[in-house]
C-alpha cells in the first residue's frame, strides 16, 4: 500500500458544531422567508424587499462556499496516539545507512563472545545499516562462536564498512566476500545435494569438498609415489585439523590435504568434511553406469563411457598397442611401466576419465580431466589406428563440458607444437585460447564459461543407454 491516500476517500471526524450551524441556518431561512412573504403580500415596499432578499441569498451562498473551501484545505489534526506508525518501505535505508537504489549479496564471518546478547548487538548494527540477514550459521569454538551470515546489503555499503561496524559491535577476525545466487540455498539442502552427488560418483568427492568449504585447494597425496616409494603421508582415521589445514584419510589410500590460507577451518566444517569422506568410504568404488554410442563420420559406432581402476587391464593393453611417438606426445617422454601412470590417472581422487571402446569391446582411446590444485588439465591418448577420425575432438569436447559443469574457470593441455591433432582439437572448441611455450612444450589454456552448462544429452549424433 502507498503512503498517500486520496482526499476524496479520507474520512474526517464528525463535529456537533456543524449540525448546530445547519439547524440555525434552516431556522433563520424559515423565519426570513415567512417575513418576506407577508411583507410582499401586504406592504407597499414588496418589490424592494424581494430584490434585497435576492442579494442576501447570493451573499449567503458566497459565504458558504468560502467556508467550505477553507475547512476542506485545512491541515489534518494530530494523529491519535493509538494509530500505528506507517511501515517503512522495504529496501529503504534507515538513518545513518548509505542511500542506494540496489542491493548486493555478501558473505560475512566473524567471531563473537559466547555471551547472551552478543549476537543481538551484531544484528542491531546490521539492521541500522539497512542490511537484511538471509541466513545464519553458528560454529561453536572452545572460546567464542563463529557466526557466518549471508547478507543482502545496499550497494553503497563496502566491505570495509561492514568490517568496521561489525568490529564496533564486538566482532573480531571478520572476513567478508561477495556472494551470488547459488549461496541462497540453505546449508542442510546444499549438504544433502553434495552427499547425493558423492554417492552416485566417487569422482565427485573432491568437488563436493571444494563446494562445501568454499575457496580452498585440495591435494590428493597417494601413500605410494609413482616410483613405488612410500610418501609417508598417512592421516589418522579421524583426521587432523590445524587452523587453515585439514587432513583426511583417503579411503582409496593416502591423504586428502585441504588448505584454505585466507580463512581458518572451524570444527563444524571439519565434521562435515569428514562425514562426506566416511560416506565415500562406505560406498566403495563407483562410477555412473550411463554410456553414449557415438557414430564416427566413416559410419563406425563407438561407445563413450566413464572409466575407473577396474579398466586398468584394458588401458594397459591400449598403451602396449600405441607407438612410441604416440606415447611420447602424451607423456612428453619415454614411458616405462604404464601401470604406475594408470593407477594415478584412473583414480577418482585425481579427476575423471572417459574411455572409448569399439563394438567388439576393445579400448581404443582415453581422455582425462585431472584436478591440479586450483587448475584443471585435459589429456588425450588415442590408439594410432584410430587417430584422425574425430575421436580426440569428441573426447575433448566432453571433458570440457564436464569441467564447465564442475565450475572450472579454465582447462589447459600440455603438448608439443608438432602434435597438430591436439592443437586442432583445442582450436575446434571455439573458446578463447592462450598459448605458452615452456621448455620446449606447448601449454594451451582454454578459458571457460562456468555459467554455460554444456549437456552431453544435446549431442545429436549420440544416443545414451544403460549397461
Amino acid at each position: 500500500m502507498t503512503d498517500v491516500t486520496s482526499s476524496k476517500s479520507t474520512r474526517r471526524p464528525h463535529h456537533w458544531r456543524h449540525d448546530l450551524i445547519e439547524l440555525a441556518a434552516l431556522f433563520t431561512a424559515v423565519v426570513v422567508a415567512d417575513t418576506i412573504a407577508k411583507t410582499i403580500v401586504k406592504g407597499p415596499e414588496g418589490p424592494y424587499l424581494l430584490v434585497f432578499s435576492a442579494i442576501a441569498l447570493v451573499a449567503t451562498a458566497g459565504f458558504h462556499t468560502w467556508w467550505a473551501r477553507r475547512h476542506s484545505h485545512a491541515p489534518p489534526g494530530p494523529t491519535p496516539a493509538a494509530a500505528p506508525a506507517p511501515a517503512p518501505v522495504r529496501g529503504s535505508a534507515p538513518d545513518g545507512a548509505p542511500e542506494s537504489t540496489g542491493t548486493a549479496l555478501w558473505r560475512l564471518r566473524t567471531t563473537v563472545d559466547d555471551t547472551p546478547g552478543s549476537l543481538a548487538a551484531l544484528c542491531t548494527v546490521l539492521a541500522r545499516l539497512g542490511v537484511d540477514i538471509l541466513t545464519l550459521q553458528t560454529h561453536p569454538l572452545t572460546v567464542g562462536t563463529v557466526d557466518e551470515f549471508l547478507l543482502r546489503a545496499p550497494t553503497g555499503l563496502s566491505a570495509a564498512d561492514l568490517a568496521r561496524e561489525t568490529a564496533a559491535a564486538g566482532g573480531r577476525d571478520t572476513w567478508t566476500e561477495r556472494a551470488d545466487a547459488h549461496d541462497l540455498v540453505d546449508t542442510p539442502t546444499r549438504v544433502l545435494g553434495l552427499a547425493t552427488r558423492t554417492a552416485l560418483d566417487a569422482a565427485e568427492l573432491p568437488l563436493a569438498l571444494r563446494r562445501l568449504l568454499g575457496r580452498c585447494t585440495l591435494h590428493s597425496i597417494p601413500a605410494v609415489s609413482l616410483t613405488g616409494r612410500p610418501t609417508g603421508e598417512e592421516a589418522p582415521v579421524e583426521g587432523v585439523l590445524e587452523e587453515t589445514v585439514m587432513k583426511l584419510r583417503d579411503p582409496s589410500g593416502g591423504t586428502l590435504l585441504i588448505e584454505r590460507p585466507h580463512l581458518p577451518f572451524t570444527p563444524t566444517e571439519f565434521a562435515r568434511a569428514r562425514a562426506l569422506v566416511e560416506l565415500d568410504a562406505r560406498l566403495g568404488p563407483r562410477v555412473p553406469r550411463s554410456q553414449d554410442v557415438f557414430t564416427l563420420p566413416e559410419g563406425n559406432e563407438i561407445t563413450v563411457r566413464r572409466a575407473d581402476q577396474r579398466d586398468r587391464p584394458a588401458a594397459r593393453a591400449l598403451h602396449e598397442r600405441c607407438s612410441a611417438r604416440t606415447l611420447g606426445l602424451r607423456y612428453h617422454g619415454p614411458v616405462g611401466d604404464a601401470d604406475r601412470y594408470l593407477d594415478h590417472l584412473l583414480s577418482p581422487r585425481f579427476g575423471r576419465t572417459l574411455a572409448v571402446q569399439t563394438a567388439s569391446g576393445r579400448l581404443v582411446a582415453l581422455g582425462h580431466l585431472l584436478w591440479d590444485g586450483d587448475e584443471t588439465e585435459v589429456a588425450l591418448l588415442v590408439e594410432d589406428d584410430w587417430q584422425r577420425r574425430g575421436i580426440g575432438s569428441e573426447l575433448l569436447g566432453r571433458l570440457v563440458a564436464m569441467a564447465e559443469e564442475a565450475g572450472c574457470e579454465s582447462v589447459y593441455a600440455v603438448t608439443q607444437a608438432s602434435n597438430t591433432g591436439m592443437v586442432a582439437a583445442m582450436r575446434a572448441l571455439g573458446l578463447p585460447l592462450d598459448y605458452q611455450i615452456e621448455e620446449g612444450t606447448l601449454v594451451i589454456t582454454a578459458r571457460l564459461d562456468p555459467t554455460a552448462r554444456r549437456s552431453e544429452q544435446t549431442r545429436p549424433q549420440a544416443r545414451r543407454s544403460e549397461r
